[in-house]
């Protein structure tokens, strides 16, 4: 299935990559709140731990053969982050060092996750920078090399109150570690549909760059990639989307006391995040069309996973690997309409959906009412992140090499 993406030009989509990224890092901003509602701020950081965990290694090793960097040194490490929703570029702004293939540093000059926590009190910078962060920066890591160890230098809370870089951590690689062993729902992860769903290959003979083999680079430069490969790398950062929704699903049943309750918290998840990522789409790409920043959706991408078409006012939704896995598009049809209303509305306040059809096939068709919607409750909450309202920077891309 062509990626949806490929409409758009070389331009268009490597202003939109790092925007996918971003909405990826949102996606905790927004289930989080309803985690700390249901089960507590301990909980809550369990649940992180277990949803990157599961998702993370599976998400790292496909961009790696997507865009030709697969190997077993810090710097495999670092490119994976750099195209990583758990640090999106500048909003997570990571600032490498290499010392050789087995030795680096990672230092955070600003991290609007810490922004977003700080506010919250200690115990909730403690559970994000210690006890959610320890185990999934050696999940990432195990993707790469199961002997790699990532360890802080300092980190938050920070000490005095306005301490510069954020965080700074070390990544060392050594056969005498003994190997990370992946946590138990990356093996459930592994096996969805998401994790293995082919997607169209990178044209080699498209201008620009078709994979990120060379030097690792301080700032990656998306504008240098070609329209292929960046088609690609969308398509990919939405499965990295999904994935971690799936593992955030996996980690949310286990603890709702009923179906209908794991329900309740990832369809407010999905709401939320729905309709900040509209907002950002399609304020970066110029969009005034709801159904058009519906098609761009991470909802509906790629269009490999996620079957469903837009034509004249109306999409239309098919069953495909997505709905089989039960991701976010499971969440939506007939009487689950608060998704796809968030995402219109975040476009045209008056757009409304009337969706018709049964669970499995369904039509939601683009209506206009009179009176403007309010903002759903979820899309405000998730809009309490800086993330939300993040403008990025243009930055040189400069080649990093062993210091």
């Amino acid at each position: 299935m062509p990626s949806r993406y490929a409409s758009l030009s070389r331009a268009e989509l490597a202003a939109l990559v790092p925007e996918l990224l971003l909405i990826g890092q949102l996606i905790d901003r927004s289930g989080m709140a309803w985690c700390i509602s249901a089960w507590g701020r301990e909980e809550m950081a369990r649940v992180a731990v277990e949803e990157w965990a599961g998702a993370s290694p599976v998400y790292t090793r496909r961009m790696q053969r997507a865009l030709g960097y697969e190997g077993t040194d810090v710097v495999t490490i670092f490119k994976g982050l750099q195209l990583d929703i758990g640090a999106p570029p500048q909003f997570m702004d990571f600032r490498y060092e290499v010392h050789d293939r087995w030795h680096g540093t990672f230092r955070l000059d600003h991290c609007g996750a810490l922004m977003d926590v700080e506010p919250l009190g200690e115990e909730y910078v403690v559970s994000m920078c210690h006890d959610i962060e320890d185990p999934t920066f050696d999940a990432t890591a195990v993707a790469t090399n199961p002997h790699a160890r990532v360890r802080p230098v300092h980190r938050p809370p920070r000490s005095p109150a306005d301490r510069r870089p954020h965080c700074e951590w070390t990544v060392g690689i050594d056969d005498a570690h003994p190997p990370v062993e992946p946590l138990a729902p990356y093996f459930t992860i592994e096996r969805t549909r998401a994790a293995t769903v082919e997607l169209d290959p990178i044209d080699p003979g498209d201008e620009g760059a078709a994979d990120y083999s060379g030097p690792l680079l301080s700032d990656v430069d998306f504008s240098r990639f070609s329209r292929s490969a960046l088609a690609r790398i969308a398509d990919e950062v939405c499965l990295q989307m999904h994935l971690l929704n799936l593992s955030f699903g996996l980690a949310v049943r286990t603890r709702a006391s009923d179906a209908a309750q794991a329900d309740e918290v990832l369809t407010k998840q999905l709401v939320g995040v729905a309709g900040v990522a509209a907002e950002r789409i399609a304020r970066v790409l110029g969009l005034d069309d709801p159904l058009r920043v519906l098609e761009l959706h991470p909802l509906l991408n790629p269009a490999a996973y996620v079957t469903g078409a837009v034509r004249g006012a109306d999409l239309s939704v098919a069953p495909s690997p997505a709905s089989a896995d039960g991701a976010w598009i499971a969440l939506c049809g007939p009487g689950r309409e608060r998704p796809l209303r968030a995402i219109v509305q975040a476009v045209d306040p008056c757009a409304d959906v009337e969706v018709a059809g049964d669970r499995d096939r369904w039509t939601a068709t683009l209506v206009r009412r009179d009176e403007p919607a309010p903002v759903a409750d979820e899309v405000a909450v998730t809009r309490v992140s800086t993330g939300a309202g993040f403008v990025f920077e243009p930055r040189r891309s400069l080649p990093i090499t062993p210091v």
